[in-house]
């Protein structure tokens, strides 16, 4: 069985990606170094070519992340609080008002003037009401969180610090400091102090703070669109696999994959192996981003080179040293446009998506890079020869689980992964640090809630 995007009679776009004589050079690096960490062989004269214009895998996301950065920054937009989550500020976020904007109470309990015992009032202070009535001294007043304080109060007592005796006076059962539980106006910030910078991503606190604040909008970089393009004429999109044909997983996992980066999706089109329709869609697109799934090998139906080539344009990347997914491309189709194409089969397609395309839409989302890290794998990965691999990997303690089904063809791995291994070329031995690329919905951030 083919995986999704694979042409029958086609090149497998990554049988883990090995031709014979890489497979044999990994056999015979297995026998001689099972730790993986031995020098890989030299590849045989001529075997597999292509290895020679393939770009490094750093080489490959840095030229993306380039790419994005030399294009023209769209105008900042306008966007209603409800509509901002994941967005980067455009615009310092400065306060409108002071914070608090009045002097409230911290506490349930009562409003005190001098020292006690008091008389109590009998109405009480509630939130959301107008200025209370001042207090006199040895007077008190019920008063509830976040009402506003009456002239002449010198504390708050917490309810569970006071007592009222059988002449309804209040006594305090602990000893009280003036002021105490009493957040004096202006106390978080001062009106037209800055709270966030430019370049600031908008989390849920982001937003909270930004409404406390006084805002209904705020000002950022828009969101980067995206457009999905789906080759390939044996794919279905509902029911099992049937007469040579199959399921298409990229199609339902893209898009929702491209919004946790932060993209704006416009359209997931079925192309099938139609050049003159690829063209037209690549041509007509008015996406930041177009995605392509398949096609991208040199079988007799992968129409993406020959189009991207009939149109003018730019090949930035053509191949990756990366396995699975090595016949990615990444294309400049406009000045304002870029292409990633990605291998058809959905593991390798996974592996393009994180090497081209987030580098890409985390430019031009202003989003900044997430800090490297590292933590040592629980078991021995074999590597590549000469390539970087991506392994999914589960996150347990300090440790970080390789993941069996890893085929190219597979997503059973990286379903139950948190993340992705960066295996360099000869493997890493057991309790190796291997560098790691979170998943966004393992990270605990919020890009998964992206509409």
């Amino acid at each position: 069985m083919t995986a999704p995007g694979t042409r029958a009679g086609a090149p497998a776009e990554d049988s883990d990606d090995l031709d014979v004589e890489e497979a044999l050079a990994l056999v015979r690096e297995a026998k001689d170094d099972p730790g993986g960490q031995g020098q890989a062989p030299a590849p045989a004269p001529g075997a597999h070519s292509e290895r020679h214009r393939a770009t490094p895998w750093p080489e490959a996301r840095e030229t993306a992340a380039r790419a994005a950065r030399a294009r023209v920054r769209p105008a900042p937009v306008t966007v209603p609080l409800a509509d901002a989550l994941g967005l980067t500020l455009a615009a310092p976020l400065n306060a409108l008002t002071d914070l608090p904007s009045f002097d409230t109470s911290a506490m349930d309990g009562w409003a005190v003037a001098g020292p006690g015992p008091w008389d109590v009032r009998d109405e009480g202070v509630l939130a959301g009401h107008a200025q209370p009535e001042p207090l006199t001294d040895g007077e008190a007043v019920r008063i509830a969180t976040g009402a506003r304080i009456p002239a002449d109060t010198t504390a708050v007592l917490r309810s569970e610090h006071g007592r009222i005796d059988a002449q309804d006076r209040l006594h305090a059962t602990r000893e009280m400091a003036h002021g105490q539980d009493i957040r004096p106006r202006a106390q978080e910030c001062r009106s037209g102090d800055q709270l966030l910078p430019i370049g600031t991503v908008v989390t849920p606190a982001v937003l909270g703070l930004a409404a406390a604040a006084g805002y209904d909008t705020v000002t950022a970089v828009p969101r980067p669109r995206a457009e999905v393009l789906v080759l390939g004429d044996e794919l279905l999109t509902e029911g099992l696999p049937r007469d040579g044909l199959i399921r298409d997983a990229l199609g339902p996992m893209l898009p929702p994959w491209l919004r946790a980066l932060g993209a704006e999706v416009l359209a997931v089109r079925r192309i099938g192996d139609d050049a003159k329709a690829l063209q037209r869609a690549v041509t007509g697109s008015q996406a930041d981003l177009v995605i392509t799934t398949g096609g991208t090998a040199g079988g007799p139906v992968d129409h993406v080179h020959p189009v991207l080539e009939r149109i003018g344009a730019e090949l930035l990347v053509d191949g990756v040293k990366v396995r699975p997914g090595h016949p990615m491309l990444l294309a400049r189709t406009k000045d304002d446009q870029h292409l990633v194409g990605l291998p058809g089969n959905p593991l390798a397609a996974v592996s393009g998506l994180l090497t081209l395309a987030e580098p890409l839409l985390r430019t031009l989302a202003a989003h900044p890079a997430p800090e490297p890290y590292a933590l040592p794998l629980r078991e021995a990965v074999q590597g590549h020869p000469y390539d970087t691999r991506l392994v999914p990997v589960m996150l347990r303690g300090d440790l970080g689980v390789p993941l069996h089904y890893n085929g190219p063809a597979m997503l059973r791995g990286i379903a139950a992964a948190d993340a992705l291994a960066v295996v360099p070329p000869g493997g890493t031995r057991q309790g190796e640090e291997a560098e790691l690329i979170d998943l966004p919905w393992a990270a605990a951030g919020i890009e998964v809630c992206f509409t």
